[in-house]
């Protein structure tokens, strides 16, 4: 089984072609179904997004301890795949910020799990992919939110001093609530640094939100040439700053998307839903995606960022490159430090049109995968993996997902395991 949700309808790139070979089941809720402010404490259906979370709670005076920036992705995709944000170096993945998840097994029956009841099969549910039962609410701690976000802009420009303020500013835990890298060549990257206030100088606010504001990686960009600055930014326009160009991509699909002209004239109308775009690729479009762009979230310890930004260069050479630092729990399940204690990863992500001339979409991915796991590091799942069964679980802890596969009734039969839905050799 899996559930009925279209392929196109997902925010990830991947083409789900196991759902033709699987009983659909239909799983459509969307309701954020209450707030406990007591408690601080907001219970959601799979299916809110982001975008529908923030203009709820953010004119409430509350947030999401990490709240992925994209509006269409959902609780349930955050959750049995995985999310980060920018505070994630605090607060950890998404999945650490959600305290119990309502679940129907594969017999029909309905459990609730949190740490303390059923707690195995609540840290077997992150990155399981659906393989475990079907979501169907999640109760996810609030925090109080502010008007503004303070964001100070740091330009570097050699790759030494990227590598050493990003690690400097994400080790001084809640003195920067949110940290965040743009890599703009092999030597030049903008370092963010981001706190919440409810102040601000009038003259220094900037709601980047708006459809006739430069696209914000652009307006990042700037900071090189112009140096270091302060500016405020209204705190739902910084949640969703990467939305309207869906991080760089547009860029590939709109090039004069930018001009200010555009902007001004016809900017309300993007960016275009990334699930109108899938709708409506033919399969020649969907081929030259696969062969000359790149999507992949690679997650690697903070201490092996400098060597793994020389791998991304030498293999794809494309920029920018996105950086979200996350504290990784030492927690059961899929993922946690190879040692006993929590340990600082980075997400390096690359999104767009390698510039390498040996770049072939298997080939270089296969090597960055194998450096990722030579280095204890992740790869996220959403975008194409070709790792073997093998080289999967060497990757990912199967301990307790395992356990939960034998334990849960019918489980192995009604559902396939993680890696027959997300390797690609397999799903094809």
């Amino acid at each position: 089984m899996c559930t009925a949700r279209p392929g196109w309808a997902t925010v990830s790139f991947r083409q789900p072609l196991y759902k033709k070979q699987m009983q659909n089941i239909k799983v459509n809720l969307i309701d954020i179904l209450d707030i406990n402010e007591a408690k601080q404490t907001i219970r959601v259906e799979p299916l809110a997004t982001m975008g529908q979370i923030t203009a709820f709670l953010n004119p409430l005076g509350w947030t999401l301890p990490v709240l992925p920036e994209l509006d269409d992705l959902t609780v349930g995709g955050l959750i049995m795949g995985v999310g980060i944000e920018t505070s994630s170096h605090n607060f950890g993945l998404f999945q650490h910020c959600c305290v119990a998840y309502e679940v129907v097994l594969a017999d029909g029956s309905v459990v609730t799990c949190s740490k303390d009841e059923n707690s195995d099969l609540f840290y077997a549910l992150p990155w399981s992919y659906g393989t475990l039962g079907f979501l169907v609410s999640a109760t996810i701690q609030i925090i109080p939110a502010k008007k503004y976000l303070k964001m100070e802009y740091i330009p570097v420009h050699s790759k030494k001093d990227m590598v050493k303020v990003f690690a400097d500013e994400t080790n001084k835990g809640e003195e920067n609530m949110f940290v965040e890298g743009l890599v703009y060549s092999e030597n030049s990257a903008v370092i963010m640094l981001g706190n919440m206030t409810d102040t601000a100088d009038p003259e220094k606010i900037n709601p980047i939100g708006y459809f006739w504001k430069p696209w914000f990686f652009k307006h990042v960009e700037e900071f090189l040439e112009s140096g270091s600055a302060v500016e405020y930014i209204p705190l739902r326009h910084y949640y969703h700053r990467h939305s309207r160009s869906i991080f760089w991509e547009i860029q590939d699909i709109i090039p004069f998307g930018n001009h200010p002209v555009f902007r001004y004239l016809c900017g309300w109308t993007v960016p275009p839903k990334i699930s109108l775009l899938k709708l409506t690729q033919g399969e020649a479009t969907k081929q030259l995606y696969e062969k000359y762009q790149i999507i992949q979230d690679m997650l690697v310890p903070m201490k092996d960022l400098g060597d793994a930004l020389k791998v991304f260069h030498d293999e794809i050479e494309m920029y920018p490159l996105w950086l979200c630092p996350f504290k990784l729990f030492n927690l059961p399940g899929m993922i946690h430090p190879q040692d006993a204690s929590d340990e600082m990863y980075v997400d390096i992500g690359a999104y767009g049109a390698p510039k390498t001339k040996q770049y072939e979409a298997k080939r270089t991915t296969r090597k960055l995968e194998a450096y990722v796991s030579r280095v204890n590091g992740f790869q996220m799942l959403y975008a194409d993996t070709y790792m073997t069964r093998e080289e999967f679980y060497d990757m990912f802890d199967h301990t307790l997902y395992n356990k939960m596969r034998d334990e849960l009734p019918f489980c192995k039969q009604a559902f396939p395991e993680v890696y027959d839905k997300i390797n690609k050799k397999v799903r094809s």
